[in-house]
């Protein structure tokens, strides 16, 4: 259930705040034991607990900042609701790829056009 709140709350953040299509939805969930962890508690100020959730997005690139900032506010803040995760311990890292780099099935590149 836990695992299922923070991927519900990065896809509703991402269709709130980036307006993805609300059927664009593949995620990879990842639990790793405390010894395969390593972060600082407190890097540029922020006192993370042992509760820390790394969330790493890969997403077409042309994000305006502002829009990457609006994704990282309600991200925590929904995280926040559900299942209870600090904002402190949510760190959160976007990977941008060329539009070209996305097959969806059937070996096609869906968002060219050739």
């Amino acid at each position: 259930m836990y695992k299922k709140q923070i991927a519900d709350g990065v896809h509703q953040a991402m269709v709130d705040a980036l307006a993805i299509p609300a059927d664009d939805r593949f995620q990879v969930i990842s639990e790793h034991s405390a010894d395969n962890l390593i972060y600082d508690p407190q890097y540029l100020g922020i006192k993370r607990t042992d509760r820390v959730v790394l969330i790493q997005i890969t997403l077409s690139a042309g994000r305006k900042p502002g829009q990457k900032r609006a994704l990282y506010k309600r991200i925590t803040e929904l995280l926040a609701k559900s299942p209870g995760v600090r904002p402190e311990d949510v760190v959160i890292n976007l990977v941008e790829v060329a539009w070209e780099n996305w097959s969806f099935g059937n070996g096609v590149a869906q968002y060219t056009a050739d």
